[in-house]
């Protein structure tokens, strides 16, 4: 297919699968958290907007969550039939945090999510609020487990080698690897922030469109305080990621930066755009400020980066995609920065929801988040080549021995099943976002409890063909 090989096609059918798969855990990391911010305020407060804004939103939750589990036991299956080879020599450390993010994270999302979803007038207030609070812990639980088993196949540690099969000797050195911590804290922040201008485009659209009520007013508020303190939090903690990953993978900082070799004395320029040539070992067009690579780099103006030249041919990572890819993520968190001052300024000036160009201006950032996390992974994982567990075990090694017909035929199924379901899906939700929150929303916290759904789509009651969903 296309002059690509079994083993290429394996790794853009998992890079698409995950492609599609992340942008869902990451709205229900950021909304369920939400959603226990919003009961939390409206049980002290017992202000009306918080309720309506809960019940809204428990509906894209419900959507977004169901949507997540389908797409993601996909990548759990493609462990087993598309990387064997990664299966049989890792396994042993991969399988048991998976596991338990199953046996923790899951089930305690899964065990109280019916609680949450329609258990209004059935339990208490407490009890539902707890019932919320769980799981938003269960998201945060499952992202502790992923990034664990992820950062441990870029940091290794806590094992030994035996008859080629990784063995663990030490689980608190493999759980809490090297790079762990700041891909966790980076991985959550970044689910946190998509999850605010998501919900911040989502109001923006309803004042576009005349909508102007205390709910929309204030989901918009919330969103724009959420940037304002979240994104800056955001660069400080990437840049801490950025040190930890030149100390433990330096190729893959060389080819992040387009550096290519370092001249004796000479600090490292930062090189804000070019094209790297992998084949002429070297950035064409390059735009560069001198200094500023050793400044924000290894925090001096004398100190010199691993330059690409340092590493074999065979073990540098793909510098032309990675080197777009981080820019991409650094340039829409600066405009994140952007979005919450400037709405400050509005703020201050009494004119936040008047002013219909920031209004295009936060609907226009709604899916930058997503974007940001999508170009953050692709940094990150492309970064990693061509390892799949780094200094271990290369990722030729560990793909599984499939012919280039059959890799083809499963990677255009995957296309074409995952447009058509996950397209449906993804209309679903901005239909029920246009619908919008109903003001009071009372009603709902006194349901019929003649209805007993039994999936979770059966939360969202909405009807989104008719003249309401037609808005």
């Amino acid at each position: 297919m296309f002059g690509l090989d079994a083993f290429e096609l394996a790794r853009i059918q998992f890079a698409f699968t995950v492609s599609f798969h992340i942008i869902f855990p990451a709205l229900t990391i950021g909304v369920a958290s939400y959603l226990a911010v919003l009961e939390g305020l409206w049980l002290k407060t017992n202000d009306k907007t918080y309720l309506s804004l809960y019940h809204f939103w428990s509906k894209i939750f419900a959507v977004n969550f169901g949507m997540g589990v389908v797409s993601g036991l996909v990548m759990a299956y493609q462990f087993g039939t598309n990387w064997s080879g990664f299966s049989e020599f890792a396994g042993s450390v991969t399988g048991p945090l998976l596991t338990y993010e199953v046996l923790t994270a899951f089930f305690l999302e899964a065990g109280f999510l019916g609680v949450m979803l329609f258990g209004w007038n059935r339990v208490g207030r407490g009890l539902h609020f707890f019932a919320t609070c769980m799981v938003a812990l269960g998201t945060l639980m499952s992202t502790f487990w992923i990034l664990s088993s992820n950062s441990w196949m870029h940091t290794p540690q806590g094992f030994s080698i035996q008859d080629g099969v990784v063995i663990p000797e030490s689980w608190m050195e493999i759980i809490f690897n090297p790079s762990f911590p700041y891909r966790l804290f980076h991985m959550t922040i970044a689910a946190f922030l998509s999850s605010a201008l998501f919900v911040g485009a989502s109001a923006a659209w309803h004042l576009l469109k005349g909508n102007d009520t205390p709910a929309i007013r204030r989901m918009f508020s919330m969103s724009l305080w959420m940037a304002l303190i979240v994104a800056p939090i955001q660069a400080v903690v990437g840049d801490a990621h950025g040190l930890n990953t030149l100390e433990h993978q330096p190729a893959k900082i060389a080819a992040i930066e387009g550096h290519w070799e370092n001249e004796p004395g000479e600090p490292t320029p930062l090189i804000l755009f070019g094209i790297p040539d992998m084949e002429e070992e070297r950035t064409k067009y390059a735009l560069e400020i001198p200094y500023l690579g050793s400044l924000i780099l290894t925090h001096s103006l004398d100190k010199q980066i691993p330059a690409l030249k340092s590493f074999p041919k065979e073990d540098r990572p793909n510098s032309t995609i990675i080197f777009w890819s981080f820019r991409i993520m650094v340039a829409l968190g600066m405009l994140m920065i952007l979005l919450g001052v400037i709405g400050l300024w509005l703020r201050r000036k009494g004119t936040l929801y008047q002013n219909r160009a920031f209004h295009r201006f936060a609907l226009y950032m709604g899916p930058s988040g997503l974007i940001a996390i999508l170009a953050g992974w692709f940094t990150t994982e492309i970064g990693r080549q061509p390892w799949v567990v780094y200094g271990l075990q290369r990722t030729r090694d560990a793909v599984s021995l499939h012919s280039e017909l059959h890799m083809s035929f499963t990677l255009l199924a995957f296309i074409v099943v995952y447009t058509s379901v996950f397209g449906v899906g993804y209309v679903y939700l901005m239909k029920l976002i246009k619908i919008g929150p109903e003001e009071g929303d009372v009603h709902h916290d006194e349901p019929d409890i003649s209805h007993t759904p039994a999936r979770p789509l059966s939360a969202v009651r909405d009807r989104i063909d008719g003249p309401e969903g037609g808005k």
